[in-house]
């Protein structure tokens, strides 16, 4: 779902009024879910407090989003996260892990025009499946179920949620079940200069453990032009308002870039 730093040197910023209005269109498709638009970006986050030994973990979601046309009136988008993890004590005096976790696609069918009031909404699947290359990296299930997105765009804001829910159906029977809701309310704004200030919630709650994981996030992105390809720049801090004992604690953050792919 869901992606914006803040010094980046003058020389790569489009000067000219067009370029900034091109810049700034870029800047709010990337605030839209399912925008028709590629982009492919690299989010690095880092949580603390996991657990009794105050673990720790750090990883890159590999988030790259695709839609493609199926006829006048519908676009499929593809979005799909992909993360590397590196985590230390997550589990206790568990030690140190690196490698891949599960991968979670999501498919979302949206008409390719805007309602009549401006509302921009997508339905679809969303799966995910058990790519973990360790077992403290993933949950060892295959999962799927719904999910959507609704939002609308006016004079740079963007407000909308996106939501899913998975249950899992196959996979190592050794392994607590999953159903688990994910809820993704935000709100965004967007300044002619492409400048983007986002504030959201990736809120999900486990419905095996009856328990909240609650991350507030602000972050900042900024569009800019490196030769011909559009890239956002963003970076981010998150407070955990809600989390199980396990879970993370206090403050964490967010960086990273999105490389832009805009039809010709």
């Amino acid at each position: 779902m869901r992606a914006s730093s803040f010094l980046v040197p003058a020389l790569l910023f489009a000067g000219a009024a067009s370029a900034q209005d091109d810049t700034q269109e870029l800047a709010k498709k990337l605030s839209n879910p399912i925008a028709s638009l590629i982009s492919v970006p690299f989010q690095f986050n880092y949580d603390s407090g996991y657990g009794p030994n105050d673990g720790e973990k750090a990883y890159v979601n590999i988030q790259p989003v695709i839609p493609v046309s199926l006829n006048a009136d519908w676009n499929m988008i593809s979005r799909t996260i992909v993360p590397v993890i590196w985590q230390n004590d997550i589990a206790g005096p568990s030690g140190e892990q690196f490698g891949l976790g599960d991968i979670t696609q999501s498919l979302f069918f949206s008409p390719s025009q805007p309602t009549e009031s401006g509302i921009v909404w997508g339905v679809g699947p969303v799966f995910l499946v058990p790519t973990a290359t360790d077992e403290l990296l993933g949950g060892g299930k295959w999962g799927a179920g719904p999910t959507a997105v609704v939002l609308k765009q006016s004079h740079g804001w963007t407000i909308g949620a996106l939501a899913n829910h998975i249950w899992s159906f196959a996979g190592d029977s050794d392994r607590r079940d999953i159903s688990s809701t994910f809820l993704q309310p935000f709100v965004s704004y967007t300044t002619k200069d492409a400048w983007t200030f986002t504030l959201n919630t990736e809120s999900s709650y486990n419905w095996e453990a009856e328990t909240w994981s609650v991350p507030v996030n602000f972050q900042v992105s900024k569009l800019v032009v490196v030769g011909k390809q559009p890239i956002s720049l963003f970076a981010g801090v998150r407070y955990w308002a809600e989390s199980p004992d396990s879970g993370p604690d206090g403050w964490g953050f967010r960086t990273g870039l999105a490389l832009l792919f805009p039809k010709k």
